[in-house]
């Protein structure tokens, strides 16, 4: 096992966690998202599971609707990364992607693997659960997003720089010099953490 299938493990079991902590009553409230109730959230996140298997010819397992089921759903999703990464072959096969060529492992740790973590947030915000992201996690994509050149951050603020609909990062939420770096990260990306 790779230290990039291990992360993506533990990211997955954080979040499906939150998943089946939401109350039916919930699934419909807002999100630190524009736009996006805490099911559009999980939505997004099994619909980017599915982006990461598209340049290994794969298609999404068939599963519940995120409408109908949204933790059945997401397993399934997680279930297919989760074959890619146990495949050596799958797992290493080269991927054209937006910020260039990476493996199959390499693109499911920058997008899903992440994403689960900074989705993790929204979801546990719209939802009232609680909100602390691992440190290390923070610490390592702090580390990533803040040497980001200013015009590739420019173009993940930009809403259709990756597609139509595909919106990577908001505008920046100011946020104090001296607040916790989770708060830092947050606002990089375009949440408010208040």
């Amino acid at each position: 096992m790779t230290d990039i299938a291990d992360r993506y493990r533990r990211h997955a079991d954080d979040f499906e966690s939150k998943v089946a902590a939401v109350r039916p009553e919930q699934w419909d409230n807002p999100s630190p998202c524009a736009r996006w109730s805490a099911r559009d959230v999980v939505g997004h996140i099994v619909v980017m599971h599915g982006v990461m298997l598209r340049p290994l010819d794969r298609r999404p397992s068939r599963a519940p609707s995120v409408e109908k089921d949204p933790l059945a759903a997401f397993r399934a999703a997680r279930a297919d990364v989760e074959t890619v990464l146990d495949d050596p072959g799958l797992a290493a096969a080269p991927c054209e992607t937006p910020s260039g060529p990476l493996t199959a492992e390499q693109h499911i740790d920058r997008v899903v693997s992440d994403d689960l973590v900074l989705h993790g947030w929204d979801l546990a915000r719209a939802t009232g659960q609680d909100e602390t992201m691992p440190a290390d996690d923070v610490e390592r994509m702090w580390r990533g997003t803040s040497a980001i050149p200013a015009e590739v951050m420019e173009k993940f603020r930009t809403p259709g720089a990756f597609g139509p609909g595909v919106e990577v990062f908001g505008a920046e939420v100011p946020v104090p010099e001296d607040a916790p770096l989770q708060d830092r990260l947050l606002g990089l990306i375009g949440r408010d953490p208040r």
